[in-house]
């Protein structure tokens, strides 16, 4: 019987994946991963600076025809026909912003910037841009201050503008060659349609409205006159920007004839609007009004609606209040951590350093799941530890790419598992302040659905966010949540169904683990997070005054009533 499906590709950090999907149930009928080649593990980075993160965009070329044949592939094992696809989405991640000639055609493709990481795709972890990034948020306090009240109060080096400043600064040569800046979630799209032309692509909203300052109130992106004072080659470049950015249930092109015979598809298939991962993983996992979605992968990302009719208020340190980012319809809010899976990877790989014996069977584990299963045992504060999760800045609600990690507590007895699980909690702790900013401010979180590879992998983390959240954690039913809401919006934009939020009903679900908060756990928790706010509030907010000489005695007592 022919199948009605869709087909979500899904850019992510590391790789990327195709998903081939059943429309009317949500059946996962295919899919493939293609790692990217280039660099440690698809990143470009320097080794004299650590804020510099780059991809080579002949990635995500090679990956489009790899992930997409071979998920075609075990599709039609199950009966799946190209002629069976209704539609195509793309998520990426972002803002990662590729700089591209007059055809469109990225700069790194040329032998002249072959190799020269400037010319590459500058990707969402690169914060070479922090001091342009201040430079940016001083100007809009001074002169658009309405500006930054949609994107949090603090504009950041992971976005759009403080990148193409800082190419500017950094290498005039790769700035003054390029036409034009195209988010890797735009550029996508139009490469599928065979016309990467900059004034023929179609802006996604979500790129555009939380990492570029783009907002139909204003006039779509920042006026020419505000980015002028900052530098006058903004200014020249905004009169090359696009007039109008587009939800991603609207058809960005049709699939070429040159891809589709790469791809083995039949020309003509819709092509949806591009959007950022987490934006689409969680319409992939489910989101809706008062059920946030955290997306947990290298960073984190936590995504919450609002139907647009409602009254909103500007919420400070969020990564941006866009209208249809996430729904069509709705008001999306980002906000997230720099880095989760990050900061566990790290300590693992250079701290750890293989330690793979387990103690009681004297066989061979997985790193993360011996110090998993061993920093489930303990009790709440019986480390005696508190971390900071700022190993890569923090991005909600400081948006301060400059703060660093820490650890404090150890003692001549303090063990790995110990430290391990301390990096959990705080990543759980600065969760909770996410939440409770956007309590505040009037958007309500009543259950947390988690996605992403930890979600998946580590129930230790989701257990300690309930405890810390004193919130439901439940799991979204597919393990790729981000690809799956990328073939939601190439269903709805093939007219598989009517609308994203119809298209959710039938092709998203949750798994049967659910992860009740545990009250005895919550007091300490409370406590302990009391000691974190202390040190957030005072090594992270400029202008405060807090006593800070009794917190190392305080997590002594914790760790004692732990033990008692």
């Amino acid at each position: 019987m022919s199948k009605k499906c869709a087909l979500g590709i899904d850019y992510g950090t590391n790789s990327v994946r195709a998903l081939v999907v059943d429309t009317a149930t949500g059946r996962e009928m295919g899919t493939c991963v293609y790692n990217y080649p280039s660099g440690d593990a698809g990143i470009i980075t320097d080794g004299k600076d650590a804020n510099l993160a780059r991809q080579n965009p002949a990635d995500y070329v090679r990956g489009l025809e790899a992930s997409v044949t071979g998920a075609m592939a075990q599709a039609r094992k199950l009966g799946v026909r190209g002629t069976d696809v209704a539609g195509i989405g793309i998520d990426t991640t972002g803002s990662t912003p590729i700089p591209v000639d007059g055809k469109g055609t990225p700069l790194a493709f040329a032998k002249e910037f072959r190799k020269n990481p400037n010319a590459m795709a500058w990707l969402w972890k690169d914060h070479t841009g922090h001091a342009e990034a201040a430079e940016i948020t001083e100007a809009a306090k001074k002169l658009r201050p309405h500006y930054l009240a949609k994107c949090g109060g603090t504009y950041s080096s992971e976005w759009y503008w403080s990148k193409i400043l800082h190419c500017r600064r950094a290498d005039r040569k790769v700035f003054e060659s390029a036409e034009a800046w195209v988010e890797h979630a735009d550029w996508m799209p139009a490469y599928l349609a065979g016309d990467t032309r900059p004034e023929r692509i179609k802006p996604g909203i979500c790129a555009a409205g939380h990492k570029a300052m783009y907002n139909d109130a204003w006039g779509g992106y920042p006026d020419a006159e505000f980015l002028k004072k900052i530098d006058p080659v903004l200014g020249a470049l905004r009169k090359k920007m696009w007039s109008k950015a587009y939800t991603s249930d609207n058809k960005a092109g049709r699939l070429s004839e040159k891809n589709a015979a790469r791809l083995g598809l039949p020309a003509g298939i819709p092509v949806a609007v591009g959007a950022f991962d987490a934006h689409m993983g969680a319409v992939g996992a489910g989101v809706s009004e008062g059920r946030l979605v955290k997306v947990l992968g290298t960073s984190s990302c936590d995504m919450a609606v609002l139907k647009n009719t409602r009254k909103i208020k500007d919420v400070p340190g969020l990564c941006g209040i866009v209208d249809g980012s996430i729904l069509p319809g709705y008001y999306g809010f980002e906000a997230g951590q720099s880095a989760v899976g990050d900061i566990f990877n790290s300590f693992v790989r250079d701290f750890v350093n293989g330690r793979t014996e387990n103690a009681a069977s004297g066989k061979k584990t997985d790193v993360h799941t011996y110090l998993s299963q061993e920093a489930g045992k303990l009790k709440a504060g019986e480390s005696g530890l508190l971390a900071l999760d700022w190993h890569n800045g923090n991005r909600t609600v400081l948006v301060d790419p400059r703060l660093t990690g820490l650890v404090m507590g150890y003692t001549l007895h303090t063990t790995a598992v110990e430290v391990y699980r301390a990096l959990v909690e705080a990543t759980a702790f600065g969760a909770r302040v996410i939440v409770e900013r956007e309590e505040e401010y009037g958007i309500p979180v009543r259950e947390i659905i988690c996605a992403g590879g930890i979600a998946e992998k580590n129930p230790l983390v989701l257990q300690i966010y309930a405890d810390v959240l004193q919130k439901m954690i439940k799991v979204a039913r597919s393990s790729q949540t981000c690809a799956l809401g990328a073939a939601i919006f190439g269903a709805v934009a093939g007219g598989a169904h009517k609308s994203v939020t119809a298209a959710q009903k039938k092709m998203t679900g949750i798994k049967k683990e659910t992860y009740r908060p545990r009250t005895r756990e919550k007091k300490t928790y409370d406590r302990l997070y009391g000691v974190y706010r202390k040190m957030h509030d005072s090594l992270g907010m400029p202008g405060t005054r807090t006593d800070l000489s009794g917190v190392m005695k305080e997590l002594l007592d914790v760790k004692a009533e732990a033990a008692g």
